[in-house]
C-alpha cells in the first residue's frame, strides 16, 4: 500500500470532492444541525463513525455476497439496511451515554439513515475509479469513508461557526434566517471550488 496514495485520497475527499460542498450530498443535516458548534461537532463525529463502518461493511458485502451470488441489483437496498443498522446503534448509544447531545441533534440523528452522503460514499467506493485509474481496494475504501466523514465534519463546523457569528451581525431583515444561511453555504462552496484546481499527483 502506497502511503502517498492514501494522502491523495484524503485531500481529495476532504477538500476537492467534499461531499457537502463539492458533491452537494447531505445538505439536509448540513443546514439543519449547523446552528450550534456543539451539535455540529456531535453530528460530525456520528457521521464519521457511520461513514467509516458503512464503507467497511458495504465493501465486504459487495465483494463477498452480492458479486459472487450475482445479486448486484440489490446493492442499494443492502447498503441502506447496513447504514440504518449502524445509525440505530449510534442512536441507542447516544441516548444512553450522551442524552444532552441526543436531544440537541433531535430528528437529524435518525436522518443519517437517509443521508445521501453516507450512501454516496458507500456506492462511490465501489463505482468510482481512483485518480490512478484503479478501483478502490478495501483499505482505500475504508480510508475514503473516514476522510469523507472528516470533510463532512469540517463543512458542518465551518457553517456552524459562521451561523453563530451571523446571529450577532447586522443582517438586513429580508435576509435573516434561511436566506443568509444559503448565501453563506454557497460562498463556502465557492471557496472550496478553489481546491478543484489543485495538483496532488
Amino acid at each position: 500500500m502506497d502511503f502517498s496514495h492514501l494522502i491523495v485520497i484524503a485531500v481529495s475527499s476532504i477538500f476537492i470532492n467534499n461531499f457537502v460542498l463539492g458533491r452537494f450530498l447531505g445538505i439536509c443535516p448540513f443546514i439543519g444541525v449547523s446552528k450550534k458548534l456543539d451539535s455540529a461537532l456531535g453530528m460530525g463525529m456520528a457521521v464519521i463513525f457511520v461513514m467509516t463502518l458503512a464503507s467497511t461493511v458495504t465493501f465486504l458485502i459487495q465483494t463477498y455476497v452480492l458479486v459472487p451470488f450475482e445479486l448486484e441489483y440489490l446493492r442499494t437496498i443492502a447498503f441502506i439496511l447496513v447504514i440504518a443498522s449502524l445509525v440505530q446503534f449510534i442512536e441507542m448509544f447516544m441516548k444512553k451515554n450522551m442524552p444532552s447531545l441526543y436531544q440537541s441533534l433531535g430528528v437529524f440523528l435518525p436522518l443519517i439513515t437517509t443521508n445521501c452522503a453516507v450512501l454516496g460514499v458507500a456506492i462511490l467506493n465501489i463505482d468510482d475509479i481512483a485518480m490512478i485509474g484503479q478501483h478502490f481496494n478495501f483499505i482505500e475504501s475504508v480510508w475514503n469513508g473516514f476522510t469523507a466523514g472528516i470533510g463532512f465534519t469540517i463543512a458542518l463546523l465551518l457553517m456552524a461557526g459562521i451561523r453563530e457569528r451571523l446571529e450577532l451581525a447586522d443582517v438586513p431583515e429580508s435576509l435573516k434566517g434561511t436566506p443568509i444561511t444559503f448565501i453563506s453555504a454557497s460562498l463556502i462552496a465557492v471557496a472550496f471550488l478553489g481546491f478543484s484546481g489543485m495538483s496532488i499527483m
